[in-house]
């Protein structure tokens, strides 16, 4: 789809579609009432009828509106104009464009951004409408031998806006929907690598994505191999890639949208292509979903795609360490114990806690960036989902600054976080009577636990955790990557460019 951010009249406006907001109790939005005075009350004379009551997501296509030049009208419930909140705006949208994909329109013109959304201004609703628009159109059939043609006609999107205001809210609004829409392509990204099958999607193939990302933005691509990270002591890592035919790799990719002079972000990202938990063997039942062991991996790549795309002025650095965990002859036992880059030692008891062997190793190969700040993304508990079900993230950080601005990137987006603590009284439940720490801490608080492990390697720089592991990717008849934490991370590093350079 083509989109464009215009001032225009609603009713005045030619072509396939124009879209107006309806709130309940008959109330008109200025867009509809516009098109409703030109047409004689005809919106109005509907409203008492009943036929459209204003319910939120509520949609209602009318044809051959009275002396109007478009081809339809459609009508969109908002629900009570005093609840108007995010999530009411964002399924208001999602139902515009699920009702136009039913529809022969080529186009349509969009009235929405026009109404009030508590504490919510016009670049705003158009990011917002641009994910939900794009999400909209998303299919992944590509490994199917026959495709359905459900190929949507909708072709054009124009976001209208109206008011002595307009022309303000056009500037800001064209730079969030340039915005919206890279965003939206770093989260197709991040659900295409999610949703491809494990035999396709390995460690080498995600190294290939990150070296065609590079050469199409002009970035610069790392791949270590299994010598490389034997000669830098990457012992933890390897310990998880020891069972698996698939070769581990650590992917690092940079930009450097301010110069070198000035300390990168690091977003480090779980890769693990599939996961059975090793030795530690998972339930057969749904251990197809464990291809999206890697969603964190694809969100690194996912986001450096969108603020490429941006040209977004802010120096970041993906690093990946990607891998198997498989069952086999040489898979690592539980009772081992292997040195990790950092010198400190780990006692595997439990192999399916493998994302955070994987990652100590990444987060210790990161400080020869001398990192600004750190930020991990891993599908790394279930006790994650049990805590925060599919709704939040789990977030736990050693820097209050850098949290809080996590926090605000995540409810701006509406990409979720939710704040956990990271008490040194958790720590205690990683001794160990045979190397420095366990792998493992308990079913008690293994969310934090887990995060207490990461932070015995993030000593020397500002660091945060994201578990992803309820929201990356969703299950039963929707299954499929979500391409989260996509927004939350682009909106926090869009934060970070519109910082002063120190």
């Amino acid at each position: 789809m083509k989109f464009s951010i215009k001032s225009v009249n609603p009713e005045k406006q030619r072509g396939a579609c124009v879209a107006v907001g309806i709130f309940e109790e008959h109330k008109l939005t200025p867009a509809a009432e516009a098109i409703d005075k030109i047409a004689d009350g005809y919106i109005s004379g509907i409203l008492r009828k009943g036929d459209m009551r204003g319910k939120p997501g509520s949609t209602l296509m009318l044809h051959n509106v009275p002396n109007t030049v478009c081809d339809r009208v459609l009508l969109v419930g908002l629900g009570k104009e005093t609840e108007l909140g995010d999530k009411a705006y964002r399924d208001a949208v999602r139902a515009t464009f699920k009702t136009l994909h039913e529809t022969g329109a080529a186009d349509v013109t969009l009235f929405l951004n026009e109404v009030a959304v508590k504490s919510r201004d016009v670049a705003w609703k158009v990011l917002q409408t641009a994910i939900v628009a794009i999400e909209s159109t998303y299919r992944f059939d590509r490994l199917k031998s026959k495709v359905e043609d459900t190929k949507p006609h909708l072709g054009k999107v124009t976001l209208g806006v109206m008011g002595s205001d307009s022309r303000a809210e056009l500037a800001a609004g064209e730079e969030a929907l340039q915005q919206g829409l890279a965003i939206a392509e770093g989260m197709n990204l991040a659900k295409d690598l999610g949703n491809l099958a494990p035999n396709i999607c390995t460690p080498t193939y995600l190294a290939e994505q990150a070296t065609s990302i590079a050469k199409t933005y002009k970035l610069t691509a790392t791949v270590l191999e299994q010598k490389d990270m034997e000669k830098l002591g990457m012992g933890a890592l390897l310990a998880v890639a020891r069972g698996s035919r698939q070769p581990a790799k650590l992917i690092a990719l940079e930009y450097w949208g301010r110069g070198k002079k000035e300390k990168p972000i690091v977003l480090v990202g779980k890769g693990v292509t599939f996961d059975t938990g090793g030795i530690s063997l998972k339930p057969a039942a749904e251990m197809d979903e464990m291809k999206y062991d890697m969603c964190g991996a694809a969100s690194v790549l996912g986001t450096i795609t969108a603020i490429a795309k941006m040209g977004l002025s802010v120096n970041v650095i993906g690093i990946i360490p990607t891998t198997e965990n498989m069952p086999g002859g040489n898979a690592t036992k539980p009772g081992d114990v292997v040195t990790s880059m950092s010198g400190q030692t780990v006692e595997i008891l439990n192999t399916d806690a493998e994302g955070r062997l994987i990652l100590c190793d990444a987060l210790t190969y990161t400080e020869r960036y001398e990192p600004e700040a750190v930020i991990d993304i891993a599908t790394l508990t279930g006790a994650c989902v049990i805590a925060l079900g599919h709704v939040a993230s789990g977030l736990l950080s050693n820097d209050e600054e850098l949290a809080e601005e996590l926090l605000s990137a995540s409810e701006r987006t509406g990409d979720h976080a939710w704040r956990l603590p990271l008490w040194d009284e958790y720590q205690e439940q990683l001794k160990s009577n045979f190397a420095d720490m366990g792998n493992i801490g308990g079913r008690a608080g293994g969310t934090i636990t887990a995060a207490c492990f990461l932070s015995r390697f993030t000593g020397k720089y500002r660091w945060a955790h994201l578990d992803v592991a309820g929201t990356a990717w969703k299950s039963g008849k929707e299954k499929g990557a979500t391409g989260r934490p996509v927004p939350l991370l682009t909106q926090f590093l869009i934060g970070r460019a519109g910082q002063k350079s120190t």
